[in-house]
């Protein structure tokens, strides 16, 4: 699922919805990653499985109050749902209205 994340998070970046960091960074204490994600009107987490490793992840750098999507709460299935352009426009759809309120 990581490929239909990482598209979504993209597609919102080009559409001007938000913009995407490197959650290795994140996890890594990367000094200038974590300044502009701390400096970040919003931060949405997009987990691609049931795992949560991007929201887990946030949580030990000390982010709290970011929003979080989960592509199995969409119907979306690890290792059972091909990458389509219509599942990473649903991904990015949900993620803006999540990002717009």
């Amino acid at each position: 699922m990581g490929e239909i994340t990482d598209r979504a998070a993209r597609k919102l970046t080009k559409d001007g919805a938000g913009k995407m960091y490197c959650l290795a960074g994140i996890g890594g204490r990367v000094s200038g990653i974590m300044a502009s994600t701390e400096a970040a009107a919003a931060i949405l987490a997009i987990d691609g499985c049931p795992l949560d490793c991007s929201r887990k992840t946030l949580e030990q750098a000390g982010f709290k109050g970011f929003l979080h999507l989960r592509l199995s709460d969409l119907g979306i299935a690890k290792g059972e749902s091909p990458v389509t352009d219509e599942r990473v426009a649903r991904v990015a759809a949900r993620g803006e209205g999540m990002l717009a309120s």
